[in-house]
């Protein structure tokens, strides 16, 4: 492998960031979200009057900004005071903002292939509300080729008859948002379900067959401890869900976590710090391994890899279009990003008003493009060249010289022919070390 860097890689990666600081670590596109402006609405515009590119799958995101509670390390745009009459003309302006869509050319008479409900917590919608969204989204572009649709749940939002409509709706992946199993825990942390309503979900869920059902944990929260995480992978495995997502605890900059830091002058967040997350993370992993499970990236594990599948993050992650719709969803249309309006009144004002609500943009340069898919899959711990040398006429071997030698340094990766390999620390640590690909002017910038 070339190394055309004029500096020396140092052997030895730099040290891990003892405690948690406040900002963004998970790393979820790129280039990052601080750099996408206004000004580039042009170029969004211009990107809705493309056919486009062939063989490009077409998705859909539906942000529902309504929770119970505001979770005290939640950085997404919620709202925990919207009646149902908001509720209701909040669906509305989705589907107007949808049927806008549909007119453009980049649609270009595709039908869906894959459809996310986030949040927020989609599952605070009732039955009916529920039914008028989905009615509507499928009287627009027909889900009759969708292949997975993904709904996120807070357990103590679901009843029996809920999931059942869920169910009838076509929900192939249930996503519970667990976190953790302890009372205590979940309360100091603002989320509103307790470990009663896991169990009650979780067993109606399981009754209804749902194909895959996956479960949420977070590794760090407020006040968790090592007794605590060991008693939640226990009663993980023997929930024994299809999947199971783990994410490490951050901290970012909009959270309730950080305005309280701030108020009490603080640069520590009290949360686990990166070494214990880390170490958690692996723990668990090792444990589903032991009942069968495969880690098939950074945070997730499956249970049986024919049945259970994550499209959305798989295609997303190979430059899929992604129509999103809601308040301050992100979306990806030919080539250009693009993120709705911050909040609810200009988000549904835009739309009533018969405009698509969008409020900045970003189209990546071809090289930009590279860096994004490349860093993305490598999330999964395991990239082929020859994809993005197809794809990109570019040998990445070539291109990420530096980085790659660096990851190999500091004994993070192998290279084997074809294949660039993340090992299972490498794996842990992916969304610090994937900044090591970026151009340089987006390496020390702020995330989002």
């Amino acid at each position: 492998m070339s190394d055309t860097a004029t500096t020396e890689t140092p052997k030895t990666a730099p040290p891990l960031e003892k405690q948690t600081a406040v900002g963004n670590y998970f790393v979820s596109n790129y280039p990052p979200f601080s750099f996408w402006k206004p000004e580039e609405l042009p170029n969004y515009h211009a990107a809705l009057g493309q056919a486009p590119k062939p063989d490009t799958p077409l998705g859909i995101y539906v942000h529902i900004p309504f929770c119970r509670k505001r979770c005290h390390f939640c950085y997404f745009r919620v709202y925990t005071d919207k009646n149902s009459q908001e509720i209701r003309n909040y669906i509305d302006a989705v589907l107007d903002e949808m049927r806008l869509y549909t007119k453009e050319a980049f649609i270009g008479g595709r039908k869906p292939s894959f459809v996310y409900f986030g949040g927020g917590t989609p599952s605070y919608l009732s039955e009916d509300q529920l039914r008028h969204l989905t009615d509507g989204m499928k009287e627009l572009l027909p889900w009759d080729e969708v292949d997975e649709i993904t709904f996120e749940c807070e357990p103590g939002t679901l009843r029996e008859k809920k999931l059942e409509v869920l169910r009838e709706i076509g929900v192939t992946r249930l996503s519970l948002g667990v976190e953790n199993f302890d009372d205590h825990i979940l309360e100091v942390n603002g989320r509103a379900h307790r470990g009663a309503e896991i169990v009650r979900s979780y067993e109606f869920a399981q009754g209804l067959g749902f194909p895959q059902i996956n479960i949420d944990l977070i590794a760090g929260m407020v006040d968790e401890t090592e007794a605590n995480w060991k008693d939640c992978i226990k009663r993980t495995r023997e929930m024994a869900p299809d999947s199971v997502t783990i994410y490490q605890m951050e901290v970012p900059y909009n959270t309730g976590i950080y305005k309280q830091m701030k108020a009490d002058g603080k640069l520590t967040a009290p949360v686990a710090d990166w070494e214990t997350k880390r170490r958690w993370v692996s723990e668990a992993f090792d444990e589903l391994e032991q009942d069968g499970y495969i880690v098939g990236s950074a945070y997730t594990a499956v249970k049986d890899k024919s049945k259970t599948s994550f499209l959305y993050r798989d295609k997303l992650w190979a430059g899929a279009d992604l129509l999103s719709l809601g308040v301050a969803s992100f979306g990806h249309i030919g080539g250009t990003h693009y993120q709705n309006q911050h909040d609810f009144a200009p988000y549904v004002e835009s739309l009533q008003n018969g405009e698509l609500p969008v409020h900045r943009a970003l189209t990546p340069t071809d090289d930009e493009r590279l860096i994004r898919e490349f860093v993305l899959q490598m999330k999964l711990g395991h990239l082929k060249f020859s994809y993005f040398a197809d794809k990109f006429g570019v040998n990445p071997i070539e291109r990420f010289a530096k980085p790659l030698r660096t990851l190999q340094d500091w004994g993070f990766a192998t290279l084997d022919g074809d294949e660039w390999l993340l090992n299972r620390e490498g794996l842990l640590q992916v969304d610090r070390l994937l900044h090591e690909f970026f151009l340089d002017e987006h390496r020390n910038a702020r995330y989002a």
